[in-house]
């Protein structure tokens, strides 16, 4: 769920009730995974698609191998699509880096009465999503876990009159141990039940 949690005025590692702010930051799309991937994706798709444009134009544009001797049509023509179709994808995951898409912050303070939950979402008139109200219309801190082929590890807010609102980040779904902590550590300085274990 967190990059980082910080309470301040208070221990984090004791779960001191004299805490009176709680930040967790999230990690968003600026994952180690996520730059692995892109990275791969961009190296891939340049090789594809500098070898239907070898094809082509019959001059060797690759260190490895000589895709010029390739017949433009059908061998070239599909690599440049493939290309094609793998840099549109390198793109769209080079900027949702940038973007960093899901990444925020969980901010709670007791001493103001109010809990803000920010995202940073894509490009618009609502790039920025903010959810904040009182602590106390919070009714629960609720754990959801599912195992199987798409397994889900997630912390969610139940709120008076609201839909539970999803605390975790979006991928890689969390350890339990980590899941349970967290939950336990929000649900006992919130003062509320925690649900789901």
């Amino acid at each position: 769920m967190t990059a980082s949690t910080t309470i301040n005025k208070g221990d984090s590692s004791n779960g001191d009730s004299s805490a009176l702010v709680l930040h967790q930051k999230v990690l968003g799309s600026r994952r180690f995974s996520n730059y692995l991937w892109a990275t791969v994706v961009t190296l891939g798709a340049s090789g594809f698609l500098l070898a239907g444009i070898s094809s082509y134009l019959k001059v060797n544009l690759l260190i490895v191998t000589d895709p010029s001797q390739l017949v433009f049509v059908p061998q070239g023509l599909v690599m440049g699509l493939y290309g094609t179709a793998g840099v549109l994808l390198a793109l769209y995951l080079w900027l949702m880096i940038l973007w960093d898409i899901g990444g925020g912050y969980n901010d709670f303070n007791r001493e103001t009465g109010y809990f803000k939950i920010f995202r940073w979402g894509f490009p618009g008139k609502n790039r920025k999503i903010e959810i904040s109200s009182r602590i106390q219309e919070i009714q629960s801190v609720r754990i959801e876990i599912k195992e199987g082929l798409n397994p889900r590890r997630s912390i969610y807010l139940r709120i008076k009159g609201r839909r539970d609102v999803p605390l975790t980040r979006v991928g890689q779904p969390l350890a339990l141990a980590e899941l349970e902590t967290q939950g336990a550590e929000l649900a006992r300085f919130l003062g509320v039940p925690l649900e789901g274990l």
